[in-house]
């Protein structure tokens, strides 16, 4: 899996291809499209498509019918912002990679028994950052975090250095020149 996990808005379908090649040019061989656009389902197709070996899957997956369509588009991986026991077994069925956002004891507990040991942590600014996810490691070490939402150039290092964290989710390198912000992070990811 790759480092860095960018979330990827498609409002337009012929936003797909330029899009997908500025992280790929970047050095960036990850998408996670949202499923918050009426267009989406069809961009991760097209996404799979044109870039048969690049991670594309699809987030903010909310419920059972969104996954199914995520999946018959081609996605590799689900990520939704809350745990979805639906998607949790739809994904396990079919062998893919589901990251359901988990910030609360609880939901990290529903998680492990659902057999799922990465989780999203979204918002991850809102809910103690850093220091959120290492007081959770302690309860949970076979837990690993993607946090998401807070995460950018200036702290990403930070993050990448802690090893309970399996990658890092945002969208802060769709901001401005999409190529360069991604050039920026594979440099942090390689210090």
């Amino acid at each position: 899996m790759d480092k860095v996990i960018p979330v990827v808005v498609i409002k337009e379908l012929v936003d797909t291809i330029p899009t997908l090649k500025a992280l790929k040019e970047g050095g960036v061989n990850c998408a996670e499209i949202t499923f918050r656009t009426s267009c989406a389902a069809e961009a991760i197709a097209l996404g799979v498509k044109e870039f048969p070996d690049m991670n594309i899957g699809a987030g903010t997956v909310i419920n059972a019918e969104q996954c199914e369509r995520a999946l018959a588009a081609g996605a590799k991986f689900i990520v939704s912002p809350g745990l979805s026991v639906a998607v949790a077994n739809i994904c396990k069925e079919r062998g893919i990679a589901y990251y359901p956002g988990c910030v609360t004891p609880t939901e990290i507990m529903q998680a492990l028994e659902l057999g799922i040991n990465v989780v999203k942590f979204f918002p991850a600014n809102v809910y103690g950052g850093l220091k959120a996810l290492k007081a959770l490691s302690a309860p949970f070490p076979q837990i690993k975090f993607i946090p998401t939402g807070g995460a950018d150039l200036t702290n990403l290092a930070e993050f990448l250095a802690f090893e309970k964290v399996f990658a890092v989710g945002g969208s802060f390198m769709m901001k401005g020149d999409i190529t360069a912000n991604c050039k920026e992070i594979c440099k942090i990811v390689g210090e």
